[in-house]
């Protein structure tokens, strides 16, 4: 019994696939807070805003026939987009800090992990071909963009803010945050740990580390930021992301199917 590729709707995992990554869920921070904190529309009403196009995507992206790469990058910036107003929501207008919201949104990630086991015996994001494997594949995704935007926040707020945070500021929060990365990627390259296991544990890394990041760009200056507007830092993120998926090789990846 030989065995074929089967091509998958998403990237293969690359460096380049994690670079465009970790720039995409930064402007998915910039973005999101453009719309619920600049313009002041609310954390609510900003949800609602993100949420339409975020569906329209992910509809749009299973009814492809196949892999696009401007079609998948512009559904994970809709996914972290919406999972930064989400997040937000969560943690500051339901009252339950981010404590509370990590808490509940790391549930709801491993909850989808589990459901996306059981029904499909994997949880590999080179088997997402199927309709039904790429539902499971976006619920988990945009569970996993919120979680992050609430653990970015976390770490980076002042105790003395509302909600209150641990107080490591957004540099600290950055740097912790990328060296759980390299030790993630040390595991890759060095052990044998499982690969599926490892690619969730950065998937959703990238995520706190792109919203400290966000949130070091457009910040004060005596808030530890760059104090870049909101506006401006999403349409310089936008510009770098959409040079480096025309620049960088986009493949789609591929799963081993047994041919007997």
């Amino acid at each position: 019994m030989d065995s074929k590729a089967v091509l998958s709707k998403v990237p293969a995992v690359t460096l380049g696939f994690w670079i465009i990554k970790i720039l995409a869920t930064t402007l998915g921070e910039t973005g999101g807070d453009t719309v619920s904190m600049s313009m002041d529309l609310g954390y609510l009403v900003g949800t609602a805003i993100f949420i339409g196009p975020l569906i329209a995507l992910v509809v749009w992206q299973t009814v492809a026939k196949k892999f696009h790469p401007l079609l998948y990058w512009a559904t994970i910036i809709a996914s972290t987009t919406a999972g930064t107003t989400m997040a937000d929501f969560a943690t500051r207008s339901l009252g339950i800090g981010y404590p509370g919201g990590s808490i509940v949104l790391f549930a709801l990630v491993m909850a989808s992990l589990a459901g996306w086991y059981m029904s499909e015996g994997t949880v590999s994001v080179a088997s997402v071909n199927r309709p039904r494997v790429e539902a499971w594949y976006w619920i988990t995704i945009t569970f996993s963009q919120t979680l992050g935007t609430a653990l970015g926040d976390w770490l980076a707020a002042a105790p003395d803010e509302a909600p209150p945070g641990m107080g490591f500021g957004y540099d600290g929060g950055a740097l912790i945050f990328g060296a759980a990365i390299a030790v993630v990627a040390a595991l890759y390259f060095w052990t044998r740990s499982s690969r599926v296991v490892l690619f969730w544990a950065a998937f959703i890394l990238t995520r706190p580390l792109g919203a400290t990041v966000g949130d070091y760009l457009d910040k004060p200056i005596d808030k530890g930021g760059f104090d870049i507007s909101r506006p401006l830092a999403s349409a310089i993120l936008a510009a770098v992301i959409l040079g480096l998926i025309l620049i960088l090789p986009q493949r789609a990846g591929e799963h081993p199917v047994a041919n007997s």
